[in-house]
């Protein structure tokens, strides 16, 4: 009898360590699914927050002005074209002005800006990350019953580039004073000229 009770404790303790190592196994599995699940969603997150980079160019840095196409959204609004280009230590930036003042931020990519002046219509700078194609952005606008983000695209002319740098009203003025005295020696020298033909 003691033997029989001893047989069945032993196979129920056995059932039960098969049983906890069975279900171990399975959660040790699981665990580790979890977590190279986890792992990926972090990589994700991490690549989705990274901040929009500046395309290089090969320019001085300065400001300059290039022609620019939006394209998306309902076609009511317009941006300004040409674009001010912005060359910072080698990268590229545009200063986008809208023909409305009521966007109140941008995207590219996950990065979001903030317009750079306070009246007016809205302008953001922000990094060209690519010329020549469709660059993709979103921007937020307030004119609606409730703020809406709407996709656009922005898309660079490089070879539309030109100096956008202006002379100082001092160095105009110079030019200026330079042009005329120009002008003043040219007519006296072409007046000495015919006085002494004659």
């Amino acid at each position: 009898m003691k033997r029989k009770i001893w047989m069945k404790l032993t196979g129920i303790l056995t059932a039960a360590l098969l049983v906890t190592g069975v279900t171990g196994i399975s959660m040790t599995s699981y665990a580790a699914e979890s977590t190279e699940e986890q792992t990926d969603l972090v990589s994700v997150d991490l690549a989705g927050a990274a901040e929009a980079q500046p395309m290089k160019v090969d320019m001085s840095d300065g400001t300059y002005k290039i022609d620019v196409v939006l394209g998306g959204g309902s076609g009511r609004a317009t941006i300004t074209s040409p674009a001010t280009l912005v060359v910072k230590e080698g990268c590229a930036y545009a200063q986008i002005e809208w023909s409305s003042s009521h966007y109140d931020y941008m995207k590219v990519g996950e990065t979001t800006y903030d317009p750079i002046n306070t009246d007016g219509n809205s302008v953001f700078e922000l990094p060209v990350t690519v010329m020549d194609k469709p660059m993709d952005v979103i921007a937020d606008t307030t004119a609606m019953s409730v703020p809406h983000e709407i996709e656009y695209t922005l898309t660079f002319a490089s070879d539309s580039i030109t100096s956008g740098r202006q002379a100082a009203p001092g160095q105009q003025i110079i030019y200026l004073a330079v042009v005329v005295a120009a002008g003043v020696v040219v007519v006296i020298l072409t007046k000495k000229k015919k006085s002494k033909e004659v």
